[in-house]
């Protein structure tokens, strides 16, 4: 399964990388799992048949939102990103541009302050040791 390919060696990636694959290996495969009940139930005559095909496909769906939660518990960037994204009553692209604009506007590792493109330096505020911090 293309899934299942590492494109690095395996000695080279982590143990956190290789759980992050394997979740996103097989969030891929619930989510071509959901495409395939849905493509079958549709093409059946078979009431019986789509019902047990609809109750199967939901579950893929069960699995695939659980996989996605994992990865949000174990990347940042999707917890991040998430986070921003799902339950939004408003256009998708709008809440990516308000995403960008919190970012933008949060303040940087290193204490200084980034609003939009502009950079402010370090606040400068020193430690409670004495002497201003670098």
């Amino acid at each position: 399964m293309a899934g299942e390919t590492l494109h690095e060696e395996r000695g080279v990636l982590s143990k956190e990388i290789l759980d992050r694959h394997r979740a996103l290996s097989t969030i891929m495969e619930e989510l071509e799992a959901i495409d395939w009940y849905d493509q079958r139930i549709a093409a059946s005559d078979n009431a019986d048949l789509r019902a047990v095909l609809t109750h199967n496909r939901d579950e893929e769906k069960e699995h695939a939102s659980m996989l996605l939660e994992w990865l949000r518990r174990h990347d940042p960037a999707f917890d991040r990103h998430l986070k921003a994204q799902l339950f939004n009553p408003g256009a998708i692209q709008e809440t990516e541009k308000l995403e960008a604009s919190a970012a933008a506007e949060a303040p940087a590792a290193n204490g200084s302050l980034a609003i939009g493109s502009l950079a402010i330096g370090s606040l400068g505020i020193g430690s409670l040791r004495g002497g201003a911090e670098p």
